[in-house]
């Protein structure tokens, strides 16, 4: 739609909708979540990695097992505030994820996790509610509902205007889905004008410099 609304050929679009990203990003630098009294729920959820299956039946192999997948395949790791902030990051794993979790959430945050594995160490730092999903969607005020919503809007915006969002770029369509989750209030008018400031102030790109050469 960019290349098309504004005449640009298709390279010339995705490198302005991504530096776009980048300015939408600059907001969630440093950013630290959580606090005294505040609730903040954690989840993350795999994305790219995709595997084309062969075209006869009898060649395809079961793509659930560690060997038949392309290794490309990353974690999205969202923490999320009630009533509050987000803040993404990417990781080959979820239990990557727990050493930037402590250093970027209050150790006073009451913090709300599925029962994977992967949360199990950050018990040792925080109070964390855990929710058993065979069991229930929330059980005793523990839930992850809010995280999972961010991740149903990440996966909606992958099929039904992205198509792909996978490998180095992935961090930044989650960015996007971030700012968007956080400014969703804020009036049509004033994200664009939020945005433009953000660009024209932002410094050289740290993805696309020197992307006209590679």
């Amino acid at each position: 739609a960019m290349s098309r609304e504004l005449g640009l050929s298709y390279k010339s679009a995705f490198v302005l909708c991504h530096k776009l990203r980048e300015a939408m990003a600059t907001e969630l630098k440093g950013r630290a979540l959580g606090g005294e009294g505040i609730e903040a729920e954690i989840d993350g959820a795999y994305f790219g990695g995709y595997v084309k299956p062969e075209n006869r039946k009898e060649d395809r192999k079961d793509r659930r097992f560690a060997m038949n997948q392309s290794g490309k395949r990353r974690s999205v790791v969202i923490i999320r505030e009630r009533d509050g902030q987000t803040l993404p990051m990417v990781f080959k794993t979820e239990a990557e994820a727990t050493t930037w979790i402590a250093k970027r959430v209050d150790r006073a945050t009451v913090l709300h996790a599925d029962e994977a594995p992967s949360w199990n160490s950050l018990h040792a730092k925080f109070d964390v509610r855990r929710v058993n999903h065979e069991l229930a969607y929330s059980w005793d005020g523990a839930c992850t509902n809010q995280a999972e919503s961010f991740f149903s809007r990440l996966r909606r915006a992958e099929q039904g205007h992205h198509h792909c969002i996978s490998g180095p770029y992935l961090l930044r369509y989650a960015q996007e889905a971030s700012w968007r989750e956080d400014n969703r209030r804020v009036s049509n008018g004033a994200q664009a004008h939020r945005v433009a400031g953000n660009a024209l102030a932002a410094k050289q790109s740290v993805d696309f410099t020197g992307y006209w050469q590679r």
